[in-house]
């Protein structure tokens, strides 16, 4: 594991990556950026539920503050960290962030970006980035809006406020805390939850919920119509019916 900076491990129906810098408390670094958008590439042609972990007992505790301070105006402008975390979100399937530890900052924004947080007793998630002269500019300023609400987004953004695990979850930032050890296996019960339906109907799902609001309804009946033809679609409501009927 110690020659990537990240680590993927690709199943029929899903893909663990592993974010490994652990020396660096897994700061996001430009390699790393560019490997993920190398494993976005293969889940945009090949869709399956993602799982984001940390190494070393952190998820992320930020982007690679050497990288970012020589940074300029126009590394700003090509979206580096924005791009890649607004292409996770719009990845096909749902992903997961299981958020060990720290989730500092860039960290903090890939977490946003997915669908589903997990945590653990150790969770601190936070935007500390106004205290280093730059602002969370990779979704932060209105992304976590969007999940927390604009009073506590506020706290977080410009008063410099870290949720512990327990805020976290209570505010639904985290959809679930479990011991560090559990927190695999969890991550896993929630893909196995996802990838019980049927991939064609939670991803139209996913896209849909992320749509303007004035594309509904009319895209809401064109992607039924589109599961309404669907082989699958007929063979598991069969299987529904049949089921209820051995059980009268």
């Amino acid at each position: 594991m110690s020659g990537s900076p990240v680590v993927v491990e690709a199943s029929a129906d899903r893909v663990v990556v592993t974010l490994n810098r652990p020396d660096v408390r897994n700061a996001i670094d430009q390699r790393m950026v560019d490997d993920l958008h190398e494993l976005c590439g293969t889940l945009e042609s090949d869709p399956r539920v993602l799982l984001i972990r940390g190494s070393g007992g952190t998820f992320a505790a930020g982007a690679d503050i050497a990288q970012l301070r020589e940074r300029r105006r126009d590394d700003a402008l090509r979206g580096i960290n924005s791009g890649l975390f607004d292409r996770v979100r719009r990845l096909p399937m749902p992903t997961i962030a299981l958020v060990e530890g720290y989730a500092l900052g860039g960290g903090a924004e890939l977490a946003y970006a997915c669908d589903f947080r997990l945590g653990t007793p150790t969770t601190k998630i936070g935007n500390p980035e106004p205290g280093l002269g730059i602002l969370a500019a990779a979704g932060g300023t209105w992304r976590l809006a969007e999940l927390v609400g604009e009073p506590v987004a506020k706290e977080i953004l410009l008063a410099g406020r870290v949720l512990d695990a327990d805020e976290a979850h209570t505010l639904r930032l985290l959809n679930e805390v479990v011991a560090a050890d559990d927190l695999p296996a969890a991550g896993h019960r929630w893909a196995d939850r996802i990838t019980a339906s049927a991939p064609i109907a939670v991803r139209l799902t996913k896209a849909l919920f992320h749509a303007p609001r004035d594309a509904h309804p009319l895209i809401d009946d064109v992607a039924q119509a589109v599961l309404f033809e669907a082989t699958e679609k007929h063979d598991r409501m069969t299987a529904f019916l049949e089921r209820r009927k051995e059980k009268k």
